[in-house]
């Protein structure tokens, strides 16, 4: 595993537990899409489920830093639409699709942000 790959993993993993200790279940990490044999399709981080049923796809984003806007700003309009495309995908599987929201989880060296709800699955 590169050195990105594992400050990903450590920031995944933090994000988690943060989200546990709030009351949040896990239900899958790292769900994969693919669009083609050679575009890119989505990723969402963490899928967790609230005590209330709500599915939550989770985007998680570090920076060390807070320039250019900070690990928040980098979730970008063309990032959102790749979230909802996979989210979309993964929501095939359920008979009943339950509510759902889209969740971002943000590290800027040691301080957490979470923002539920903090983008809309646009057509």
């Amino acid at each position: 595993m590169g050195f990105t790959q594992q400050k990903g993993s450590e920031a995944e993993d933090r994000a988690c537990r943060y989200l546990q200790a709030q009351g949040l279940t896990l239900v899958q990490r790292n769900y994969r899409v693919a669009r083609g044999p050679h575009r890119r399709g989505g990723e969402i981080d963490l899928i967790m489920r609230t005590p209330q049923g709500t599915l939550v796809f989770v985007e998680v984003r570090a920076r060390a830093q807070t320039r250019q806007g900070g690990a928040g700003a980098s979730v970008t309009p063309l990032k959102q639409r790749r979230l909802v495309l996979a989210a979309r995908h993964y929501l095939l599987r359920c008979s009943q699709p339950p509510p759902c929201r889209f969740d971002v989880v943000a590290l800027e060296g040691s301080v957490l942000h979470w923002w539920p709800g903090a983008f809309e699955a646009t057509a």
